[in-house]
């Protein structure tokens, strides 16, 4: 469907975060360059874990989900799981929370830190099966990445 070059966004990912010791300033900064140059989506950004619980970080897209239960949604399970979860059709993902409805499809990768759960990377479109097995290990490659400066 979509071609996209993870090796040149993961590289540009590391220009801009490198040095940076700021984390909401590398999350702003992640969340803008997927939301620019990944083709077919409409919400880019994270959750992080407070209070046992996700909360809104930053973002590029419509207004979102402020708190999400560990556990529920798609955010929710990827965390709860520690894994990530591709939806193709969020329609069909059992407890799936409808932040916009004009998204259709979903990837959830969990991020770590000082190894433990820090919070999830969260990326919709409004294109059914939009992420495949690319986007997967682009996506998780880019997260390893973020990782070593939050």
């Amino acid at each position: 469907m979509f071609e996209t070059d993870y090796a040149q966004i993961n590289g540009m990912l590391e220009s801009i975060i490198e040095g940076i010791p700021y984390t909401m300033t590398n999350l702003a900064n992640a969340s803008a360059l997927l939301f620019e140059k990944v083709e077919g989506i409409n919400w880019a950004g994270f959750y992080t874990v407070k209070d046992g619980r996700l909360v809104l970080g930053p973002f590029q897209g419509k207004v979102a989900c402020t708190i999400i239960p560990m556990g529920k949604g798609v955010c929710g399970t990827a965390a709860a799981e520690d894994r990530t979860v591709v939806v193709p059709d969020v329609h069909k993902f059992s407890g799936h929370i409808a932040c916009d409805s004009a998204s259709n499809s979903e990837i959830v990768i969990p991020i770590h830190r000082r190894g433990e759960l820090f919070g999830v990377l969260d990326i919709d479109s409004p294109l059914f099966d939009r992420f495949g097995e690319d986007d997967r290990l682009g996506l998780e490659d880019f997260v390893r990445i973020l990782e070593k400066e939050i």
